[in-house]
């Protein structure tokens, strides 16, 4: 499995867990292969894409948030290819395919530890890797890559009444519209491009990005 597929389900796990149990757990992971008698086995497909992922699992018991977070792959994916993906119902299989490339997480939800793998078909991972090549840049659009353009985060927004504006004084707090553990969104000239967290590095703030996100949504979030 490559890198960027294996980075992408480490961070939907961590928010769906986050999600279910109000914690973001530590993720490890490595290449191992499921053994036979994991009887859990699920698969996730995508609209507009070949090939899905798949959960291997000794049993049931906290697999909901990371079907969610399978799920929850359509939107990188989205950005990654530049077109719409949409997640398809996942469903339970009695069998596993031969050809596919296994990962497996160990987590802990509160005091329980959680292991399971997360598993990508060939043709997906085929699909996901053809845009590592970067396209060529034309000479003429050269110009414009030493170009300053301002850069932003948002940790959310609020609508407020001009009358609640003006009772605004040191010490009063506006209500925004994303939780704690929501991302931030990066936006340049306006626009947002990407979302993801907020970090400290050596004691200024900075974001870590989870999520490029696709030309179609950029022109939604155009303020």
């Amino acid at each position: 499995m490559n890198q960027w597929l294996t980075a992408e389900l480490i961070s939907h796990l961590q928010e769906a867990f986050l999600a279910a149990t109000g914690e973001r757990p530590d993720v490890d992971c490595g290449q191992f292969t499921p053994p036979p008698d994991c009887t859990f086995r699920w698969r996730q497909s995508f609209t507009a894409m070949a090939g899905g992922l798949w959960i291997a699992a000794y049993d049931t018991a906290n697999m909901d948030p990371v079907k969610q977070a399978l799920a929850g792959m359509a939107q990188a994916f989205t950005g990654r290819l530049d077109r719409e993906i949409r997640s398809e119902a996942g469903e339970d299989r009695t069998s596993l395919p031969a050809k596919i490339s296994w990962v497996q997480f160990d987590l802990a939800v509160g005091d329980t530890p959680v292991s399971f793998f997360v598993g990508a078909e060939a043709d997906l991972l085929s699909a996901i890797s053809k845009d590592i090549v970067p396209p060529e840049i034309p000479r003429t659009f050269e110009l414009l890559l030493d170009v300053d353009l301002p850069v932003s985060v948002s940790f959310g927004r609020a609508q407020v009444a001009l009358k609640d504006v003006l009772k605004l004084t040191t010490g009063s707090i506006v209500e925004l519209n994303r939780a704690i553990g929501d991302p931030v969104e990066v936006i340049v000239n306006n626009c947002v491009i990407a979302r993801g967290e907020v970090v400290t590095i050596e004691g200024s703030f900075g974001v870590r990005i989870h999520q490029v996100i696709s030309r179609q949504e950029r022109l939604r979030t155009l303020k």
